[in-house]
C-alpha cells in the first residue's frame, strides 16, 4: 500500500509505504512507463465516423507504425520498442500496436509529440500517454494507491498562512496546528522544524502550498537547516495558471511534492474541502489515484481514473485525445436531442403544506438502468429505438459506463443505510465518504458532454437527459392522478401539494409505483410547513432555482437557520455576500415564518440599518468575496472588483484571475482605489448607502413572493417609525 511516489529520475522510482513506527522507502531501479501507438482514428471508425468500430485485421504492424518504429528506433527518449496487443475501445478486439518504452515520465509526452509531427497530424493514435505520475507508477506497477491504514493511522500536521500576504517578512503570520511558532522568520522556520521532527508526519495540510518553496527560501536566507519530506530538497511538478470552465475563471496554484511526505494544498483541493480527509482516502480506495493526485484532483479527473481503472481491467487502452467523432444526425433528432432536463415553471408565491420529492441519483442510475455508455449509444449492431423522444439505440451488451457507477451507487446507499445507527465518529467517516461519492456521481452526466473527456460522447449525454424528461413527466402524470399539485419541479425534483376539492392517495403509496415503474427510486426528501417560490428579479415569471421553505418539525438554534429554512438561490446562499447582509435575511426569514407580515419583516430591516447607520456594525462582517475572471489591465468597466484589485496591487498583493478577491466597500461613489479595503488592512468605515441597499435586496428576496417589491419596502420604511412587537 502506497503512502507517496517520488520519481528521482534515470528510471528510478522511491515508494512510501506505512509502517508501525514510522514509513519504508523502496527504490525501484528500472521503472520504464510505457505507452502505445495505434494508426489514425479513421481506421478504427472509418471517414465517415461509422457507429460500429470495425478496423481491419492484421497480424501484424501496418506500414505506418512500421516506418515509426524504424524511425523511434534509437532515440535518447526511448529504451525499448515492441508489438503487443490491446483493445483500442470498447468495441474491438485486440490487435497489433506499437509499444514504446520511455526512459523517465517527462519522455513519454517528448515521445508522443514526435509521433504527433511525424507524418499528417492525424496520422497515428496515441494511448497511455498523459496519466498523473503517481497514478501511472500504480497503474504499471500493480501497486495499491492508498495508505496501509491497518497498519496505523496517517500522522498529519497542519500549516496555515494567510493567502493575502507574501514574502519572508510575512512568515510570523504562519501558525502550526493553530499555534504560532516565532515571532520572526528565523524562528518561523525553526520552529516548522521542530514540529516536524516531533510529530514526523505522513501528511502536510497547507492552506497554500505558496509555503513549500518560501520555507526553503527562508531556511537558505538565515542558514538553517530544514528539510520539509523525509529526504533533502522539493520538486514543483506545476506552475499556476488561469483556466475556464463552463464559463467561470479559475486559479489553480503551483503544485510541489517533498520525499517521503504526502501535501494536500488547501486552497486547491476540491475533495479535502468537501469531504474532508476521510472522504478523501475513501476515493483514494475507490479510484487508485493516490491520495497527492486527488488531493488537487477535479471530480472529472477522478471519475477519469475509475474509468481507467474499469478500461484497464478489459484490456482497453486510454486514448491521449477524445478523436471519436460524433455520428451524422438531420436536424430534426438534433432539434430532439440538444436540450437538458425537464423544468416546470414554479407558481410564485407562498404554498402551505408542501413535500419534496427526488430521484435517487437519477442521472447515474439512468445510465445504469438503461444501460447508458458511450459505446452502446447507437452502437450500429442493435436495430431498435430505446431513448425516448429520440429514437437512439441502446446495445444488448452491458456497457462499461454502468460497470463504474454502479458499485458507487451501491456503497453510497449502503452508507447512508448505516448512518442512522453509527457512533459520532464512524457517522463523521460515512458522511464524509457518502459527500465524496455524492460528487463523483453528480457529475458523471454532465462529463459525458464533456469535449476533452476520455470516454466520453455527445450521443450519451443527449441520451441520458432524454430519458430524465420521460422519468419526470411520468412522474408528475402520475402524482396529478392521485390527487397532488405540483407546484414546482425541476430536472430530478418535484414539489406537491394537496390539490383542492381532490381526495389523495398517500404519498408513500404513489413514490413506490413510480419507483417501480422507473426502476428508479422517488425518495420522499422531507416535508414542509410552507414554501415560497421567488420571481426573477425584473419579471413576475417564477425563478426556476430561488425558493426557500420551513421543514416540518424543525426548530431554530441559537444562531442562524440552521437546518428549520431551507433556502436555495438567494443572497444567503451566495459566496459573494457580506456575512451581516446574511445575518439580516435570515433574521428576516425567521420573522416571515412567524408572522408571514411583510410589515413585520420591514420593521426588522428597519432596526438593522439603524444600527448600519449608526457605525454598530463591525466592518468583518461587511466583507465581499468576489472570484477575479481577468488581470485588472483587463477589465473596461470600473467596478468594485476593479478597485480591489488596483488596491491589491497597491498593498503588494498579487491576485491572478481565478483567486478570490475580498474587500469592504467604503466610498462607492469614489473614483479608483479609494473606492474600497481590502479585508487584512485596518477597517474603520464602511459605505452606509451601499449596503443599504444590499440589505434591501436580500429582503427583497424574502418578500418577492407575496408581491413586496424594493419599491414597496422602500416606501414603507420611510413611513412612520412605529414597529411591530415581532420586529424584536
Amino acid at each position: 500500500m502506497t503512502l507517496t511516489v517520488d520519481h528521482l529520475g534515470d528510471g528510478r522510482v522511491a515508494r512510501w509505504t506505512l509502517t508501525p513506527d514510522g514509513v519504508a522507502r523502496e527504490v525501484h531501479e528500472d521503472y520504464r512507463p510505457t505507452l502505445f501507438v495505434g494508426d489514425t482514428a479513421g481506421d478504427l471508425y472509418g471517414r465517415a465516423g461509422g457507429p460500429d468500430p470495425t478496423p481491419p485485421p492484421r497480424n501484424g504492424l501496418s506500414d505506418t507504425l512500421s516506418e515509426l518504429r524504424s524511425v523511434l528506433d534509437g532515440q535518447n527518449a526511448v529504451t525499448g520498442l515492441d508489438v503487443e496487443a490491446h483493445r483500442q475501445t470498447f468495441r474491438t478486439d485486440a490487435r497489433p500496436l506499437l509499444r514504446v518504452d520511455a526512459t523517465s515520465i517527462e519522455a513519454v509526452r517528448t515521445i508522443a509529440g514526435r509521433v504527433r509531427q511525424f507524418g499528417q497530424p492525424d496520422t497515428y493514435t496515441c494511448y497511455n500517454v498523459d496519466f498523473t505520475r503517481q497514478l501511472r507508477f500504480c497503474l504499471e506497477t500493480d501497486t495499491p494507491a492508498g495508505p496501509d491504514r491497518s497498519v496505523r493511522d496517517l500522522r498529519t500536521l497542519y500549516l496555515d498562512f494567510p493567502s493575502h500576504v507574501s514574502g519572508v517578512e510575512s512568515l510570523p503570520q504562519l501558525s502550526v496546528d493553530g499555534d504560532r511558532v516565532g515571532s520572526s522568520p528565523h524562528e518561523v522556520v525553526s520552529g516548522v522544524r521542530s514540529a516536524l521532527d516531533e510529530r514526523d508526519p505522513d501528511l502536510l495540510v497547507l492552506s497554500t502550498a505558496d509555503l513549500v518553496p518560501l520555507l526553503f527560501e527562508t531556511a537558505d536566507a538565515y542558514g538553517v537547516e530544514f528539510e520539509f519530506g523525509r529526504r533533502p530538497g522539493y520538486t514543483k511538478l506545476a506552475g499556476e495558471s488561469t483556466y475556464t470552465s463552463y464559463g467561470t475563471v479559475g486559479h489553480s496554484p503551483a503544485r510541489y511534492t517533498v520525499p517521503g511526505r504526502t501535501i494536500v494544498d488547501e486552497s486547491n483541493s476540491f475533495f479535502y474541502h468537501e469531504s474532508g480527509l476521510e472522504g478523501c482516502l475513501d476515493l483514494v480506495e475507490r479510484s487508485g489515484l493516490p491520495l497527492q493526485e486527488l488531493g488537487w484532483a477535479s471530480i472529472g479527473r477522478v471519475l477519469t481514473a475509475m474509468q481507467i481503472r474499469e478500461a484497464r481491467r478489459r484490456d482497453v487502452l486510454v486514448p491521449w485525445r477524445a478523436w471519436r467523432p460524433e455520428l451524422f444526425k438531420p436536424a430534426s433528432t438534433l432539434d430532439d436531442a440538444d436540450r437538458g432536463g425537464t423544468t416546470f415553471a414554479p407558481d410564485v408565491g407562498v404554498h402551505e403544506d408542501v413535500h419534496e420529492l427526488d430521484f435517487a441519483s437519477l442521472y447515474p442510475n439512468i445510465i445504469r438502468t438503461r444501460n447508458v455508455s458511450p459505446e452502446t449509444v447507437r452502437c450500429g449492431c442493435c436495430d431498435s429505438e430505446d431513448v425516448p423522444g429520440v429514437g437512439y439505440s441502446i446495445c444488448d451488451r452491458d456497457g462499461y459506463l454502468p460497470e463504474v457507477l454502479g458499485p458507487l451507487i451501491d456503497a453510497r446507499s449502503e452508507i447512508k443505510e448505516r448512518i442512522p445507527d453509527a457512533d459520532d465518529e464512524e457517522r463523521e467517516r460515512l458522511e464524509a465518504a457518502s459527500t465524496a461519492i455524492k460528487w463523483i456521481l453528480v457529475s458523471c452526466f454532465g462529463y459525458q458532454g464533456f469535449s476533452n473527456a476520455k470516454f466520453g460522447r455527445i450521443e450519451c449525454h443527449e441520451a441520458i437527459n432524454a430519458y430524465a424528461r420521460e422519468i419526470l413527466l411520468d412522474a408528475k402524470t402520475a402524482l396529478e392522478e392521485a390527487g397532488w399539485r405540483v407546484v414546482h419541479g425541476i430536472v430530478d425534483s418535484v414539489w406537491v401539494t394537496p390539490a383542492d376539492d381532490r381526495d389523495q392517495r398517500p404519498l408513500e403509496v404513489v413514490t413506490a409505483e413510480i419507483s417501480e415503474e422507473a426502476g428508479i427510486e422517488l425518495e420522499y426528501e422531507c416535508a414542509f410547513d410552507w414554501v415560497a417560490f421567488c420571481p426573477m428579479r425584473n419579471s413576475e415569471s417564477g425563478a426556476l432555482t430561488r425558493y426557500f421553505g420551513k421543514r416540518r418539525g424543525e426548530t431554530y438554534p441559537e444562531a442562524g437557520l440552521g437546518d428549520a429554512i431551507k433556502t436555495r438561490g438567494i443572497e444567503g446562499r451566495q459566496r459573494s455576500t457580506p456575512a451581516w447582509v446574511e445575518d439580516v435575511q435570515s433574521e428576516a426569514l425567521r420573522v416571515f415564518d412567524e408572522t408571514r407580515l411583510p410589515e413585520a419583516v420591514c420593521d426588522v430591516l428597519r432596526r438593522r440599518l439603524r444600527e448600519l447607520r449608526e457605525g454598530r456594525v463591525d466592518p468583518s462582517a461587511l466583507v465581499v468575496d468576489n472570484r477575479v475572471s481577468k488581470d485588472v489591465d483587463d477589465y473596461s468597466m470600473e467596478t468594485l472588483t476593479v478597485a480591489a484589485l488596483k488596491r491589491a496591487q497597491i498593498e503588494g498583493a498579487r491576485l491572478a484571475p481565478g483567486q478570490i478577491v475580498r474587500y469592504v466597500v467604503v466610498d462607492a461613489d469614489a473614483r479608483g482605489a479609494s473606492r474600497v479595503r481590502l479585508a487584512f488592512e485596518d477597517l474603520g468605515r464602511y459605505d452606509t448607502a451601499w449596503y443599504e441597499d444590499a440589505a434591501v435586496r436580500a429582503v427583497e428576496s424574502v418578500l418577492a413572493p407575496v408581491g413586496w417589491r424594493e419599491s414597496e419596502i422602500r416606501q414603507y420604511l420611510s413611513g412612520t417609525n412605529d414597529e411591530t412587537l415581532a420586529s424584536f
